[in-house]
């Protein structure tokens, strides 16, 4: 009860025109987190005044930010960060409330569907074909250059209902499908691209105790399926005189994955000029930078 009387009081200074009270009632509310919405949405359904529902819509925005932040730092400790939880929480930056069991239904329907057609006798390439075939022709899956700087391409969600996204949204997708469908893609941290290797791990039959050896098979472009060889990166490295050849064939982990993801969404909020996105934007990303040093 005490509680109650204390959320009243609080909701009632909204309006006050100092700015300093409006702080110090707003870190107050944000204490209270997400149990908080329902008070602050009520109180917006029965205002009349514009700049005290934009106050309001503001409150709500930092209660929401708050708990992606505490998420997005969970999902980051966390032992095995999971590709698609990683991308779910990236799109609740814009969509707080998304239907994340429609899209966890959606993502596993794609699997039933690629699982049934693959089998343990099909080589590397034929594997990447049945997905692909199902990815980019019977879900019709579009893809979109980054240079089209456009937000809602990098939001999962928007992938699952408009099948349209970009090497980011579809590259997540599609490594998560990967993963659990036991298909050996890994992103690798080509410069100025997100492309996929398929890296074999050969064991010394005659001497099992020998470290095993990982190959790349080929490399896959997520935004169409297409599959590159080794000859056809090497000569685009060259191209861009890129030097450091090793470190751009290892795999990177899944935070970095969404590090990068995230990276790409600031430079789009910074071209539509939302300055305000693109800050909290990085704010998430120094939640990830510890880990992003490390790959």
């Amino acid at each position: 009860m005490q509680q109650n009387k204390e959320i009243s009081a609080l909701l009632k200074l909204i309006d006050d025109p100092d700015d300093e009270v409006f702080d110090t009632v707003a870190e107050k509310l944000l204490h209270y987190g997400r149990e908080i919405i329902p008070n602050l949405e009520q109180l917006w359904e029965v205002t009349i005044d514009e700049s005290l529902q934009e106050r309001i819509e503001l409150l709500i925005h930092r209660v929401h930010f708050q708990d992606l932040q505490h998420d997005l730092l969970e999902w980051s400790n966390s032992k095995h960060p999971e590709l698609l939880r990683g991308a779910i929480l990236v799109a609740k930056f814009q969509f707080p409330d998304l239907n994340v069991p429609s899209i966890l239904s959606q993502f596993d329907q794609m699997r039933r569907n690629i699982w049934l057609e693959l089998n343990n006798y099909l080589t590397p390439l034929e594997q990447v074909n049945v997905f692909n075939s199902i990815l980019y022709n019977y879900y019709k899956l579009q893809g979109h250059e980054l240079t089209e700087r456009d937000p809602k391409y990098f939001f999962i969600n928007q992938v699952m209902d408009s099948k349209q996204g970009n090497a980011y949204s579809l590259g997540v997708l599609y490594l998560a499908l990967c993963e659990l469908l036991d298909i050996p893609i890994f992103a690798v941290d080509v410069p100025r691209q997100f492309v996929f290797a398929y890296i074999d791990t050969l064991h010394n039959f005659f001497n099992p105790d020998t470290e095993a050896v990982q190959q790349i098979q080929f490399f896959v472009d997520p935004i169409s399926g297409m599959v590159y060889t080794q000859k056809d990166v090497d000569t685009y490295l060259r191209k861009i005189n890129a030097t450091n050849k090793e470190s751009y064939f290892a795999p990177i982990s899944s935070k970095r994955v969404i590090y990068k993801m995230l990276e790409e969404l600031v430079l789009c909020y910074r071209y539509k000029r939302e300055e305000a996105k693109a800050d909290e934007i990085q704010e998430l990303m120094k939640i990830l930078v510890e880990d992003n040093t490390e790959d």
